[in-house]
């Protein structure tokens, strides 16, 4: 499952994203309206975390704008505002649920799964698929050419980011900071030996090959054209 946080405090962003990267979830950060509505309205997402008090664009206009698209995702509005005509105006414009700031985080978590159990996204999002490699999110099972593929906690956390960015270039430091929640150091390794490891999973028995090295980038999952 694939969340975006829009939230402008960067502590209690990354604390979000770090806390919900490790329940398993795929995480993406933006730290202003702007940014947030442009991903809101350009990229898939399963769930919206949502602040209204933002630089650029407020949460308002971003809630409008997606619900003005007919895009279904749930939205959860997290803020400081809690009067009861902000929650009233945050549910009037299409929000799913609202959670007023400071908040606890196992709250916010039981929130996130409630709406993602509701039904509200499509069944097809809960199935990822690039050529013969299907990824079950719901179950966490994984298989190549009908066959079942056992992958650690991680190693599917990674390929589901691979899977989600299909064919984009991605750098090292952000496969940490999305899988690992870590700043990339250039004198670790860890990353590379987790895609060997993902490679001997998911590539070595099969063809084509999916996980691909970009020469000084990172890496990127895709289907070789057959050109």
């Amino acid at each position: 499952m694939k969340i975006l946080i829009v939230e402008d405090e960067r502590k209690i962003g990354e604390y979000l994203r770090q806390g919900l990267t490790e329940a398993g979830f795929v995480v993406d950060l933006a730290c202003n309206g702007l940014d947030g509505h442009h991903l809101t309205m350009t990229e898939s997402y399963d769930l919206l975390i949502l602040d209204i008090m933002l630089p650029d664009v407020d949460g308002w206009q971003i809630l409008k704008s997606l619900r003005e698209m007919d895009r279904c995702m749930p939205v959860l509005i997290l803020t400081a505002r809690d009067s009861v005509d902000d929650r009233v105006k945050g549910l009037e414009l299409g929000a799913d649920d609202y959670l007023v700031k400071p908040f606890a985080f196992t709250e916010l978590l039981a929130r996130v799964r409630t709406l993602l159990r509701r039904g509200t996204t499509p069944v097809a999002e809960t199935t990822l698929k690039v050529g013969d490699l299907e990824l079950d999110l719901i179950r966490h099972r994984v298989t190549r050419a009908g066959h079942r593929i056992h992958l650690t906690a991680k190693e599917f956390v990674l390929l589901e980011l691979l899977v989600h960015r299909k064919g984009e270039a991605l750098p090292r430091s952000l496969i940490a900071s999305q899988v690992w929640d870590m700043n990339f150091n250039s004198d670790t390794n860890v990353i590379d030996v987790a895609i060997r490891r993902l490679r001997t999973k998911i590539d070595n028995d099969f063809e084509p090959k999916l996980i691909h090295t970009i020469r000084g980038m990172g890496y990127m999952l895709d289907v070789p054209s057959e050109e």
